[in-house]
C-alpha cells in the first residue's frame, strides 16, 4: 500500500483514521486545512484522500476542485452534515464517494478497499477507448469528447457513460449501474444513480448527437440507444 492522505482539521478523527490506516497497511499523511492539503499532494503523491469538507483556509469542495484540475488519485469526502445536496456537490466535482459524521472508522477504509479494488480492475482493462459515431470515451485520461469538443465530466460520469455506450442498448437497472460503478460496498441507494444521469445528460445534450441517446426505461433503468 502506498500514502494515504487524511485531511481534517479534527485531530482526533486525523489519528484515530491514521491507526485504521496502518492496520490496512497505508502510510497515512495528516493535514488540517485545505492549503496544506493540496502542497502535500504535490509532494507525496497520495493512493487516496479522506477529505474533510468544513476545514479552515479552503473548504473541501474546493480542495476537490484543485486536485481534479491535475489528478484522478481517488478522493472520500467526509461532510459533518447529511443533505443531499452537500452530497451531491462533492460527486459531482469529482469525488469517488463520501461519508458522513459521525462514522465507524472500519467502515472508512471498507470504502477506500473498495474504491482501491475497482481502480485496479479498471487498470487491468486492456480496452480503455471506445468510439460510437461523433462520441468518443478515453478511459485512460478520463476524457469524452463529441465532435472533437471536449465534455467537462467527472469521473463517475465518465464511468457511467462508459458503462452504457460499451454495451450498446443492454439495459442496466439502477442497482446494476451503482453496483458496477460504485462497487457492491457503496452505501448509497439509487438516486445516486438518477441525479449522476440527469447531470450526464443535461452536459451531454449541450452537443449534437443523432445517432445515439441515453434513455430512460421507466421503472427499470437506463440505456445507450443507438438511433442509427
Amino acid at each position: 500500500m502506498g500514502n494515504i492522505l487524511i485531511v481534517d482539521d479534527n485531530k482526533q478523527i486525523s489519528s484515530v483514521l491514521s491507526e485504521y490506516a496502518k492496520k490496512e497497511g497505508f502510510t497515512p499523511i495528516t493535514a488540517e486545512n485545505g492549503i496544506d492539503a493540496l502542497n502535500i499532494c504535490k509532494e507525496h503523491t497520495p493512493e487516496i484522500i479522506l477529505l474533510d469538507v468544513m476545514m479552515p483556509l479552503m473548504d473541501g469542495f474546493e480542495v476537490c476542485r484543485e486536485i481534479r484540475k491535475t489528478s484522478n488519485v481517488p478522493i472520500i469526502m467526509i461532510t459533518a452534515r447529511g443533505e443531499d445536496f452537500e452530497k451531491i456537490m462533492g460527486l459531482d466535482i469529482g469525488a469517488d464517494d463520501y461519508i458522513v459524521k459521525p462514522f465507524s472508522p472500519a467502515e472508512v477504509m471498507a470504502r477506500v478497499r473498495a474504491i482501491l479494488r475497482r481502480l485496479v480492475k479498471s487498470e487491468e482493462n486492456p480496452s480503455q477507448l471506445f468510439t460510437f459515431d461523433n462520441l468518443k470515451i478515453n478511459l485512460d485520461d478520463y476524457e469524452v469528447t463529441i465532435n472533437s469538443n471536449i465534455v467537462s465530466l467527472t469521473k463517475k460520469e465518465i464511468e457511467l457513460l462508459w458503462t452504457l455506450a460499451t454495451n450498446k442498448n443492454k439495459v442496466f437497472t439502477r442497482d446494476n449501474l451503482l453496483n458496477t460503478i460504485w462497487g457492491y460496498d457503496y452505501f448509497g441507494d439509487s438516486r445516486t444513480v438518477d441525479s449522476h444521469m440527469k447531470r450526464l445528460r443535461a452536459k451531454l445534450d449541450q452537443y449534437p448527437h443523432q445517432t445515439w441517446n441515453l434513455k430512460t426505461i421507466w421503472g427499470v433503468g437506463y440505456k445507450f440507444e443507438v438511433t442509427l
